[in-house]
């Protein structure tokens, strides 16, 4: 495909690969593979923004007596047959006995380097995969799902400060989500988000109410003024954009 691999450097006694476009995984397509403990990014989403490089990391053991060409891999793929494009690094072989091995990988994903599409967002699917020596392979989907997300932000201001006990406090904000497609931070319009206050002295917060972004991405709401403290905005995301919090807001009420 003559992508360059942006990943260069290569830790000491790991081999660095570089993903493309492959066929949707046929099952032990050679045989005499076994993949198993497969885990990618703890389960958790892999959350991604427009310009910071982002580490996930996966685990699996293998367990076969053939000699491979270069280090076995998972890859995120979809049903169509696509698979994810990022740098990989795998460790060499940590032998647990002279037919399995278990391997630790890293992926990593860097929108400044590589272009992103907004339609990569969502649910992948993960296969394991094998190349021997002397030609032929295995890959093998493992049944397992991960989320690939845009990253999401919140700004936050609550006026007046210091505000008067019984008033009103105007608590807004804004919510935007990363454009792969443009590598910029775009309005987030619709988004359902909760207001939390925490009082002075408390160690938590508390939600308030909910309220849902304009078109614009635009947070606006009021609320009595009852008692100092720092009020905040939190998204809890959804199956194609990360959370976000804000920081907090702090006002005095007198």
């Amino acid at each position: 495909m003559g992508k360059k691999v942006w990943r260069a450097a290569v830790a000491a006694g790991a081999t660095a690969v570089f993903t493309a476009v492959a066929a949707v995984p046929a099952g032990a397509a050679e045989g005499d593979v076994a993949f198993s403990r497969v885990k990618v990014n703890g389960g958790k989403p892999i959350v991604i923004g427009v310009s910071k490089e982002v580490t996930a990391t996966a685990s699996f053991r293998m367990e076969t007596t053939r000699k491979w060409k270069w280090a076995p891999q998972v890859i995120l793929y979809r049903t169509s047959g696509e698979e994810l494009y990022h740098a990989i690094e795998t460790t060499e072989c940590i032998r647990v006995s002279s037919s399995i091995c278990d391997f630790n990988e890293w992926m990593y994903f860097n929108p400044s380097e590589w272009d992103m599409r907004n339609s990569e967002a969502g649910a992948w699917k993960v296969k394991a995969t094998v190349y021997f020596e002397g030609g032929g392979g295995d890959t093998d989907d493992e049944g397992l799902t991960v989320y690939v997300k845009r990253n999401s932000r919140l700004t936050v201001n609550a006026s007046p400060e210091p505000a008067t006990k019984g008033k009103t406090i105007t608590v807004s904000g804004k919510v935007t989500r990363a454009n792969w497609d443009t590598n910029k931070y775009a309005n987030y319009g619709g988004r359902h988000v909760s207001l939390q206050f925490k009082a002075a002295g408390a160690t938590s917060y508390t939600t308030v109410k909910k309220v849902y972004a304009d078109s614009a991405g635009t947070l606006r709401t009021t609320v009595t003024a009852s008692k100092t403290g720092t009020w905040r905005w939190v998204y809890y995301g959804n199956s194609t954009t990360g959370p976000s919090t804000s920081s907090g807001d702090n006002v005095v009420v007198q």
